[in-house]
């Protein structure tokens, strides 16, 4: 898969980086010093933690090292897009996409509908998700666009098995599906303490007492507020996310399948268990979209993703006509959505007044 960021520097994570960075994915402790847990999980000094983990955001393997919010947990409308353009107009459209800074991820795929993009709008907006859409598809053309909200959500889980220990069909004992926060809006002291969450932690020993000192708080204060956070499913963890591509993980298929509707959850909760499937979810169907269920897979090539998939199909009974595998060929836009931000009420008043939109 191709992407429009600029050339990092070269590296080749070695075995260490490996384990570094799978430790990383599973959690950073909401202590002063968060480095140490990782140092003594992985066997090196907390300096190694800190020096490999800047040689691994410089050849941006790590992309961010944040909290990991629920967006709807946050109050947000979100949705993912299905949406269809001539071949001759993609790029242009996937610019004023991405100008929304409610749109997170927007890849290409090999499909009819050959855009794919997350959106999220915020809770006191304007313009309903609906609205926002119906905008973004006379702008940029679309000749067809499908809103495709979670209606259940079996897994999120972002892992990448960086080792290659637990293998392309390895599975998990099974699990309830995620909380997704406990209902109770963000307070004002909530809000502020994800805005400071939300950021890349810095690479110092103790980084939270940088965040604390700028925001003129005690750090126990901040800790304490990101542990409740946490606590109700709010955020999911604090973790590295990294680029899957420059980890290794060039294969992004997205498997989607035809399932009948009294078996969905019972499938959407066994191919959850599979360690290669990062997102597992039910989605409404349409006339031209019959898939009720799916999957993310991530693996380091073509083949093993398809291994994965493959097993998923036997697992759930299914044929090669009752499922479609859509792999990303060119990733417009992945980023971390900002909450709270500005930006979200500076596009909304370009659009209501019906100005050109902005471009990302």
């Amino acid at each position: 898969m191709t992407t429009a960021a600029e050339k990092p520097v070269r590296h080749k994570p070695d075995e260490v980086d490996q384990r570094l960075l799978n430790a990383l994915q599973a959690g950073i402790a909401l202590d002063r010093r968060p480095f140490l847990g990782i140092a003594d999980a992985v066997g090196i000094s907390e300096d190694e933690v800190l020096a490999r983990m800047q040689v691994l955001k410089d050849a941006q393997i790590i992309r961010q090292v944040s909290a990991i919010f629920d967006t709807r947990a946050l109050g947000y409308e979100s949705t993912l897009v299905a949406a269809s353009y001539p071949e001759d107009g993609l790029f242009d459209a996937a610019a004023i996409i991405n100008g929304h800074p409610g749109v997170s991820h927007n890849y290409r795929r090999t499909h009819h509908f050959n855009m794919w993009f997350t959106l999220a709008v915020e809770p006191d907006a304007r313009l309903s998700l609906e609205e926002t859409l119906d905008i973004l598809a006379r702008e940029t053309g679309a000749t067809s666009m499908r809103i495709l909200p979670t209606i259940t959500l079996y897994k999120i889980n972002v892992q990448l098995d960086m080792t290659g220990e637990n293998g392309n069909v390895a599975r998990a004992e099974p699990m309830a599906p995620p909380q997704r926060g406990d209902g109770v809006a963000p307070t004002p002291e909530d809000q502020q303490a994800i805005l400071i969450l939300q950021q890349d932690l810095p690479l110092v020993p103790e980084p939270f007492q940088v965040w604390a000192d700028e925001a003129g708080m005690p750090v126990d204060e901040l800790l304490a507020k990101a542990q409740e956070l946490q606590d109700r499913t709010v955020m999911r963890r604090f973790a590295a996310v990294l680029n899957h591509r420059k980890a290794g993980f060039g294969a992004n298929g997205m498997a989607v399948w035809k399932v009948p509707a009294d078996q969905v959850d019972d499938f959407g909760s066994r191919m959850a268990t599979f360690r290669s499937v990062s997102h597992c979810y039910k989605r409404p169907t349409y006339d031209d979209w019959p898939y009720s269920l799916f999957t993310m897979v991530h693996a380091k090539s073509k083949d093993a993703c398809e291994e994965t998939i493959a097993a998923l199909a036997e697992e759930a009974g299914l044929g090669d006509d009752d499922y479609a595998v859509l792999y990303s060929t060119f990733e417009f836009k992945k980023v971390r959505l900002k909450y709270y931000s500005p930006e979200y009420r500076a596009w909304e008043d370009l659009a209501i007044a019906g100005k050109p939109l902005p471009t990302g």
